[in-house]
C-alpha cells in the first residue's frame, strides 16, 4: 500500500501540474464562447481546427521520444549519455523541422486551408514546444513533479493573461493610451491567440533553458538506434491518437459543406469541452503512473499493484463521469456561454465515455511497454484509428458531429479491449474484472438514463449519483482509509 500511496501523492502533483492549467486555460472557452470575443462560432470553428493540427506536429516532433526516455533513462546504468543523446536528437530534428516549415509555409497554407499568418506563428509555437520536451521529462525521471506543475503552472497563466489582455483590455487601452494602438487590431483575434501561445512558450523554453546549460552533450550513435527503435512505435501510436483525439475536426472541415463546416466544428468542439474534467483526471493519472510503471516493473509481483491501480482509475473515473452528466445543464452555460453553441450538447455522455475508455486503455497498455512490446501499441492505435476514419468518412455528411463523437467512442473502446486481450496473453495481470465490470456497467448505464431520459430531473440525477457514490465507498472503504492515512 506504500507503493500506492507514493503513486497518488505523484498523481496529486503532477494533476496540479495538469489540471490547475487546464482548468486555468479552461476560461479560455467561456471567454472564446462569449459574444463580443469571437466574431461568430465559424470562428471558434477555424481556432479549433488550427489547434488539431497542433496535436498531429506534436506528435511528430516529439516521436516517441520522451517515451523511450523514460524507459532508457530507467533501465541504463548512464542515465548522463540518455539525456545527452535524447537532448541532441530533440534539438537537431527540431530545427530542421523550423527551416523546412518555414520554408514551405506558403505550400502548407494551401494545402490545409490555413491563412498563412497563422501557420508562421504555429511553426514558432511549435518549435519552442519541441525543445521542452526533454526537459520536462528529465523532471519527471528525477522526481521533481513541483518544479515540474510549477513551471506548468506559469505557461498557462500567462497564456490565460495574455488571451484577457489581448481579447478584452486592448483595445479599451488603446482608446485612452496611445501606446497600445500601434498592436490594437481590427479582426486579429485569432492572430491574437496564437500571439499569446508564442509568447507563453517561448518563457517556458527561458525557464527550461537551465537544464541545457548543465546538460552533458554526449551522443551515442548506437544507444540513439536503440531508442530510436523502441520510440517508432510510440510515434505511429502517437499518430493514430492524434487522429482519434482531433482529426475529426479536420475531417469536419473537408467533408460538410463550406457554409456549415466551421459553424458545426465550433458547436462541437465547444460542448467537447465539457468532456475535459474526465480528460483533466486521465490525464494527471497517467502522468502519474507512467514513471511508476516502469521503475516498479522489476520489483516483487508488481501486477498486483497494477491491477489495483486501474480498479482504483475506473472507481473514479466512474464518480467523474456520472457526476458530469448530472450537473451537465449547469456547467453548460458557465463553461459555453453562447447558447449558439448549445445544439451540440447531444455528444457530452460520449465525449466523457470515450475519454473514460481512453484512460482504461493507457493503465492496460502497461503490459507492452513493460515487455518492450510497444509495436502492439502501435498496432492498437492504428486499429482505432481506422474506426475513426471509417466512421467519419462514412457518416459525417449525414450527421455532422454525431458521427465524429461516436466514432471517438468506438475507437476508444475497441482499443481498450485490443489491450486487454493482448495484456492476457504477454502479460497476465490479475484485474478485478467483477468489480471493474460493475462499476462501469452501472455508471455508464445511470449516465445514459440520467442525460437522454431524466435530463433536467435532479432529484432523479442526484439520486442516481449518491447510489453510486454510496456503492463505491463501501467496496473500497479499506483502500481508501489506509491511502489517507500519514503514516
Amino acid at each position: 500500500m506504500s507503493a500506492l500511496k507514493s503513486l497518488f501523492k505523484q498523481t496529486f502533483i503532477y494533476g496540479l501540474a495538469t489540471v490547475l492549467p487546464r482548468m486555468l486555460s479552461f476560461m479560455l472557452v467561456p471567454l472564446y464562447t462569449s459574444d463580443g470575443v469571437l466574431s461568430s462560432v465559424s470562428e471558434y470553428g477555424k481556432v479549433s481546427v488550427i489547434f488539431s493540427y497542433f496535436v498531429l506536429f506534436n506528435v511528430i516532433l516529439a516521436y516517441g521520444m520522451e517515451t523511450a526516455f523514460f524507459r532508457f533513462f530507467n533501465n541504463e546504468k548512464d542515465n548522463t549519455t540518455v539525456t545527452g543523446t535524447s537532448t541532441i536528437s530533440l534539438i537537431i530534428s527540431s530545427i530542421f523541422f523550423f527551416v523546412l516549415a518555414l520554408f514551405f509555409q506558403n505550400q502548407i497554407a494551401s494545402f490545409i486551408d490555413i491563412d498563412v499568418k497563422y501557420i508562421n506563428l504555429v511553426i514558432w509555437i511549435l518549435l519552442l514546444d519541441a525543445l521542452v520536451i526533454i526537459p520536462f521529462a528529465w523532471l519527471r525521471a528525477t522526481q521533481q513533479p513541483m518544479r515540474y506543475a510549477v513551471i506548468k503552472i506559469l505557461n498557462v497563466a500567462i497564456n490565460l493573461g495574455l488571451n484577457l489582455f489581448f481579447l478584452l483590455a486592448l483595445k479599451d487601452l488603446s482608446y485612452n493610451f496611445s501606446i497600445f494602438d500601434s498592436i490594437c487590431k481590427d479582426n486579429f483575434e485569432i492572430s491574437y491567440i496564437f500571439i499569446a501561445n508564442l509568447i507563453a512558450s517561448g518563457i517556458t523554453l527561458l525557464l527550461m533553458f537551465p537544464f541545457y546549460t548543465r546538460v552533458k552533450y554526449i551522443f551515442n550513435s548506437d544507444l540513439w538506434k536503440r531508442m530510436m527503435r523502441y520510440a517508432y512505435p510510440v510515434l505511429i501510436s502517437g499518430v493514430a491518437f492524434s487522429i482519434n483525439e482531433t482529426f475529426d475536426r479536420i475531417l469536419l472541415k473537408k467533408l460538410l459543406p463550406e457554409n456549415i463546416a466551421d459553424t458545426d466544428i465550433g458547436m462541437y468542439s465547444a460542448c467537447y469541452k465539457l468532456a475535459l474534467f474526465m480528460t483533466l483526471f486521465a490525464t494527471a493519472y497517467r502522468l502519474g503512473i507512467e514513471p511508476y510503471f516502469f521503475s516498479h516493473a522489476k520489483t516483487k509481483n508488481p501486477q498486483k499493484n497494477y491491477a489495483r491501480i486501474l480498479e482504483f482509475y475506473v472507481a473514479l473515473g466512474s464518480i467523474i463521469l456520472l457526476g458530469v452528466v448530472v450537473f451537465a445543464d449547469v456547467l453548460k452555460p458557465i463553461i459555453v456561454r453562447s447558447e449558439d453553441y448549445w445544439e451540440a450538447m447531444w455528444v457530452v455522455p460520449i465525449i466523457l465515455m470515450a475519454n473514460f475508455f481512453l484512460g482504461i486503455y493507457h493503465n492496460l497498455s502497461v503490459w507492452y511497454k513493460i515487455t518492450d512490446k510497444t509495436k502492439f501499441g502501435a498496432y492498437i492505435s492504428i486499429a482505432g484509428a481506422i474506426i475513426t476514419l471509417t466512421i467519419n468518412i462514412l457518416f459525417i455528411n449525414e450527421y455532422s458531429y454525431k458521427a465524429s463523437a461516436v466514432a471517438t467512442l468506438s475507437a476508444y473502446a475497441f482499443m481498450m479491449i485490443l489491450s486487454y486481450y493482448f495484456g492476457r496473453k504477454y502479460y497476465p495481470i490479475p484485474y478485478n474484472l467483477k468489480k471493474i465490470l460493475l462499476y462501469l456497467i452501472l455508471s455508464i448505464g445511470l449516465a445514459i438514463l440520467s442525460f437522454y431520459q431524466f435530463r433536467g430531473n435532479y432529484v432523479v440525477g442526484i439520486s442516481m449519483l449518491i447510489v453510486f457514490l454510496g456503492i463505491v465507498y463501501f467496496s473500497e472503504k479499506d483502500d481508501i482509509k489506509n491511502i489517507l492515512k500519514t503514516k
